[in-house]
């Protein structure tokens, strides 16, 4: 059974590597067969790391959110599970990776979670209550081949999407917690001000599926 990663990443130069250098640790024993990063029109050095680690690097032509990315990724691929990672993450390992990946390759789910434990008080108590938004997710290809082309034009939302989907078609989900992984506020990354904003436009585009 083949496996892909896609990584949407959009200004993420301090990040990726870390996350690249976990995903490519698990593909030299054998396990995944793709990484595909793709870059959101990012303004910074995100696509030049992620080149340096010699994997598939897509650029897009104008920033098109993260639903769109995720989904140019899985039409580049023609693997039957599909791993997406958030390009933020700090404290990922292989054995995460593997961890995220192993019920839904052996078969005993269609779609795997992962949860933050013991990383960073906020991020976890976040994904505490909101398990189901997390963007680190292992999914069996057909299940993300039954979505409508227009529900990855929902930025952030999408994992809203994905979610109710998996409801709906009542698909076996499991959540994995990934111990001691979190990932970078955007007031870290972009500033208090920029940050702000950008989580008030990524949690409209997530609240806009609850009301779906």
């Amino acid at each position: 059974m083949s496996v892909s990663v896609i990584i949407p990443a959009y200004n993420e130069e301090k990040h990726i590597g870390e996350v690249l250098a976990a995903v490519k640790a698990v593909k030299d024993v054998g396990e995944v067969v793709d990484i595909i990063v793709v870059n959101d029109d990012s303004t910074d050095r995100t696509a030049e790391v992620a080149y340096s680690f010699g994997v598939k690097v897509i650029e897009l032509p104008r920033n098109m959110g993260k639903g769109c990315a995720m989904k140019v990724g899985l039409d580049n691929t023609s693997a039957s599970v599909v791993l997406f990672l958030d390009a933020d993450l700090v404290g990922i390992q292989p054995h995460h990776v593997r961890a995220l990946l192993a019920p839904v390759y052996h078969g005993a789910a269609d779609m795997a979670l992962g949860v933050f434990c013991s990383g960073r008080g906020v991020t976890d108590l976040a994904q505490r209550l909101t398990p189901f938004l997390t963007g680190q997710r292992a999914v069996k290809r057909w299940v993300l081949d039954m979505l409508n082309e227009d529900v990855w034009n929902t930025g952030y939302g999408i994992e809203m999407v994905l979610t109710r989907y998996a409801r709906k078609y009542n698909l076996k989900v499991i959540e994995v917690p990934l111990y001691g992984v979190t990932h970078a506020m955007k007031e870290e990354k972009m500033g208090v001000m920029r940050g702000m904003a950008a989580r008030v436009k990524m949690y409209w585009e997530i609240a806009r599926q609850f009301k779906m």
